[in-house]
């Protein structure tokens, strides 16, 4: 049998389209370049190359992980976020094109030679992609997994940028008392422990840590939002990713602690994303 990429790309896609797939195009092209090292135009431009024994196996055992559930992006080891490829593994959440528009309003809100917290970093995502925007501010991104921080770091590393931290711990916990910040941003566990949604898709397999909170999902940002305040700079901006149904909730929250201006914006789907508020120039 000739197993050149046009007819194993046929073959693999109807594996996965018939499985319930309806990314079954695009995984297979991602796996297929994986297997290549060759970018996607490759398989446009060369389908009637053949794939080697060992290429071939290789293949068939990524469709297999992927047919189980596993997430692409695990199975490959990398995802692109704000156009920066980034190495995961499942000691982290997937960075997901939703949470960019959290660093686009960031990005709105940075003065010359700001100081930024990430709560609840991950891979970095959010931290390296402010920080690759703003070579004038300096990142810092916190971590509760210490294999996060490692990745993170990795992540920074290979991207060679430069102005940014990464540290393991809870929270604020790794920061010094006066440590004082002009932006804290996060993407932290907002999943409620009950929602039938843990149960579904990519999810299973990413760290429950990271995904779920108690008090309906909102025990973290409560968290995050309250101790914020011994954190920021008179007029500083804290930015939360939360749940689309969670707007009300965390501008309660906020305003609860004293945050002046809090509005939420939405992500690219018109759902309410992300909540932005302020801390007063005097405390009240």
């Amino acid at each position: 049998m000739i197993n050149t990429i046009e007819m194993v790309q046929k073959t693999s896609e109807s594996k996965l389209a018939e499985a319930g797939f309806d990314s079954a195009r695009i995984d297979v092209s991602v796996l297929l370049c994986h297997v290549l090292d060759k970018p996607s135009s490759y398989l446009f431009t060369w389908p009637e190359r053949e794939l080697t024994e060992s290429q071939l196996t290789q293949l068939e055992q990524l469709i297999t992980r992927r047919l189980s559930g596993e997430p692409i992006a695990y199975i490959v080891g990398w995802r692109e976020f704000w156009s920066l490829p980034l190495k995961v593994s499942p000691a982290t959440l997937i960075p997901r094109p939703d949470t960019e528009r959290l660093v686009e309003l960031a990005l709105d809100k940075l003065t010359p030679q700001c100081q930024i917290l990430d709560l609840g970093t991950g891979t970095g995502a959010i931290a390296l992609a402010i920080a690759s925007e703003r070579p004038d501010c300096q990142i810092t991104g916190i971590d509760l997994q210490p294999e996060a921080q490692i990745l993170a770091d990795e992540n920074r590393e290979r991207l060679e940028i430069n102005n940014c931290q990464f540290l393991a711990g809870s929270w604020y916990q790794p920061l010094k008392n006066n440590q004082k910040f002009h932006i804290i941003v996060s993407n932290p566990p907002y999943i409620d422990q009950d929602d039938p949604h843990l149960a579904q898709g990519d999810v299973r397999f990413e760290p429950l840590s990271a995904l779920v909170a108690e008090n309906k999902g909102l025990a973290d940002l409560d968290y995050i939002v309250d101790k914020g305040r011994d954190y920021l700079q008179p007029k500083g901006w804290i930015l939360l990713e939360h749940g689309y149904q969670q707007g009300d909730d965390v501008r309660a929250i906020l305003e609860q602690y004293g945050y002046q201006y809090v509005v939420t914006e939405l992500d690219y789907a018109g759902h309410g994303r992300v909540t932005v508020g302020q801390w007063p120039a005097a405390k009240i």
